[in-house]
């Protein structure tokens, strides 16, 4: 039976990891600027699994030299970046996350402790803006049509559809992920509810992205991403036979 419980961002200025093996995906189309601050972020003991999408800046080269595993994924798209970093992952818990320094992969901790303990199937991080220039605000008013549409397919009452996240590596690939651009994320969680996963969605602070957005830094861009997951929404709705 699916779920969603919501809370604030947990405390982890003392936890220093955990025991559960764990990937991170970082999608990565030119981050050379902001890879240092994020792989910095990693726990301890966790594996960086930054996919180039075809980056000019030698972010692969700076990736590799601070210790992460560089999978190349030619075919441009974020979807096509998530999907290779979950297909190349070996451990049992998969996290995602951006790889613009707009979130902390330390804040994935508690995420990671909540799906290996069992008390969801999938947590999501719902961005809470440290600054003004966080988040655009075309960027939220599509985020929230989005979230909005979602409920009315879903019945789930998440707030976000944000690149933070974590969930088991098997039960994600048998999802049959098949978006390959900007719906692969709600695309995730529309499928997860589907088959009755029981989600969870918590606070994690959002901050100012280091260079240009590729998605929701222009109104062009996010109304392509709105366009990408309405379409999302549509077919789902199809393959379960429902309303979108």
């Amino acid at each position: 039976m699916k779920a969603v419980t919501t809370s604030s961002p947990t405390d982890h200025s003392t936890d220093h990891g955990t025991d559960q093996e764990v990937d991170v995906v970082l999608p990565c189309l030119n981050e050379a600027e902001a890879l240092p601050w994020v792989l910095e972020r990693i726990p301890p003991g966790w594996r960086a699994l930054v996919v180039d999408n075809g980056s000019t800046d030698g972010s692969a080269d700076i990736a590799r030299a601070l210790g992460a595993t560089v999978v190349r994924e030619e075919r441009r798209g974020f979807g096509a970046a998530c999907h290779a970093g979950l297909t190349a992952a070996t451990a049992d818990i998969v996290c995602f996350c951006d790889c613009d320094a707009s979130l902390d992969p330390g804040d994935l901790m508690p995420f990671v402790r909540e799906v290996a303990g069992g008390a969801a199937d999938l947590v999501l991080g719902r961005r809470r803006p440290q600054s003004r220039g966080a988040w655009p605000a075309h960027a939220r008013a599509g985020n929230l049509a989005l979230a909005r549409m979602l409920r009315r397919r879903t019945g789930l009452r998440l707030h976000d559809l944000g690149p933070l996240r974590a969930a088991r590596r098997e039960p994600l690939l048998a999802l049959g992920l098949s978006d390959r651009r900007s719906g692969y994320p709600l695309q995730m969680v529309v499928r997860a509810a589907d088959a009755g996963w029981r989600i969870a969605e918590h606070d994690v602070p959002y901050f100012p992205r280091t260079g240009a957005s590729k998605v929701t830094g222009t109104w062009r861009g996010t109304w392509q991403a709105v366009r990408d997951m309405s379409r999302v929404l549509t077919e789902t709705a199809a393959e379960q036979g429902v309303r979108p």
